[in-house]
């Protein structure tokens, strides 16, 4: 049983991660607080559905697809919305006011377009739903899968940040941005990217959620509240504090509901979140403000 909420606790914690890390992005550098993040990631979910269900494409060549139009849907929210937000915002604290109250009302739009589409039920498909034998328990393959791409994407992400030279702009832009120009960096460019590229990690989490859970198009609110809370325990803007706190809430969540009761699993959420906000209100890889 100890391996078996050891490996459902990694898959878990490992989508939280990747999900979440769109969102730091999003919120770390282009300073939006994107609301309707959840609903991003339950439409590319959707799409996953649709090219499986519908013409048969498994949902790893699904996401090469997904992670694209994520991308596109960003650049254009970004451009079509929150560009004329950024223009006229007089600092931070409008921007961000700003913003939530756009991004709450796309959060409606996205949702009622995929509930006219695919109605309120519950949606999944079953795609490599078969058990593996990992260290003398089962476990489906399309866990398996799931934990696998995150890693790989979320890891793929974490060194395009920090061993590149357009990643390092982007990270100076989320540290210092009034002071990113002063050594060439187009602020403006790098939010827009930065919030483009948070789209795509959206579709490529919404993807991986599919395979393995079941969806509906009103469930996205509890992938930004889950997202928002992995990016404020590991630290804002910060892609490693994002990873390890999405594995940390991940395996918190399934050892509670295996070992002590299901019920409690949302209170051990809040729980473990508060502790770490107590403990380092910057979050766990947050700069303390001086």
């Amino acid at each position: 049983m100890l391996v078996t909420a050891l490996l459902s606790g990694l898959v878990l914690g490992g989508t939280y991660a990747l999900v979440a890390m769109g969102l730091t992005l999003q919120y770390g550098i282009a300073r939006i607080m994107n609301l309707a993040y959840g609903e991003m990631i339950i439409s590319a979910s959707f799409l996953a559905y649709v090219l499986y269900a519908g013409a048969g494409i498994n949902p790893v060549v699904g996401l090469l697809i997904a992670a694209p139009a994520g991308f596109l849907l960003g650049y254009v929210v970004y451009g079509v919305m929150m560009r004329p937000l950024v223009a006229r915002a007089r600092d931070k604290a409008s921007l961000e006011i700003d913003s939530i109250l756009a991004t709450f009302g796309l959060l409606f739009v996205i949702q009622g377009v995929l509930l006219v589409i695919f109605g309120a039920n519950f949606t999944s498909y079953n795609y490599l739903n078969v058990a593996v034998d990992v260290f003398g328990t089962n476990i489906a393959a399309n866990r398996l899968l799931a934990l696998l791409m995150a890693l790989v994407l979320g890891g793929g992400l974490y060194l395009l940040l920090t061993r590149t030279l357009w990643g390092t702009a982007l990270r100076a832009v989320a540290v210092a941005p009034a002071s990113a120009p002063l050594v060439g960096i187009n602020v403006d460019k790098a939010a827009r990217m930065a919030f483009a590229l948070g789209g795509a990690l959206a579709a490529a989490g919404g993807v991986v959620i599919s395979m393995y859970q079941t969806f509906t198009a009103t469930t996205g609110v509890v992938f930004t509240m889950k997202a928002l809370i992995v990016v404020i325990m590991g630290g804002v803007g910060n892609v490693l504090g994002a990873l390890s706190a999405g594995l940390i809430l991940g395996l918190v969540e399934t050892f509670v509901a295996t070992y002590i009761d299901p019920g409690l699993t949302l209170a051990a959420t809040y729980g473990i979140f508060l502790a770490i906000l107590l403990w380092r209100p910057a979050g766990l890889f947050g700069r303390a403000s001086r």
